[in-house]
């Protein structure tokens, strides 16, 4: 059986810098290219489900001309899932309390159905306050096909 998730993280890491040349030229426009360094995968236990969960990939890079880094996180989605921005969220927070960097959160959508624009963010909100509007930057694939 293929490891469709490893070629993924394979093939994202060797590409980088071309990948945010093409789908995230505004951030690939800030960064020291020279300064891209992927760090240990981290795994995450669901304290409620007890399912472990490994982020797919993490890069740390310095803005262009600053000693100031950041972290880039790229997560691929294979198939549709009600919870996944909550589950975006608690890698954000996890990932921001270990590191204590600004972080640019992606997620590539790879599945081709169903066909509608998904969701990039995950909220917490009273009829008073607004307690969390959490985004995070989407690629969907389906939508860069030739149909």
């Amino acid at each position: 059986m293929i490891d469709h998730d490893r070629l993924f993280k394979e093939l994202i890491s060797t590409f980088f810098v071309e990948f945010l040349d093409l789908f995230l030229p505004q951030v690939a426009s800030q960064i020291d290219r020279d300064s891209i360094q992927f760090l240990p995968q981290d795994v995450f236990t669901d304290v409620t489900s007890g399912e472990k969960k490994e982020i797919d990939l993490l890069a740390q890079v310095r803005y262009q001309q600053q000693e100031t880094y950041f972290l880039i996180h790229v997560e691929n989605q294979s198939y549709t899932e009600s919870e996944f921005a909550k589950r975006m969220f608690k890698y954000f927070a996890r990932l921001h309390e270990k590191y204590d960097l600004p972080i640019y959160p992606v997620v590539i959508f790879s599945f081709d159905e169903p066909k509608r624009a998904e969701s990039q963010n995950y909220r917490v909100t009273f009829p008073d306050l607004k307690v969390l509007e959490f985004q995070f930057a989407v690629i969907q694939l389906q939508q860069f096909s030739g149909k």
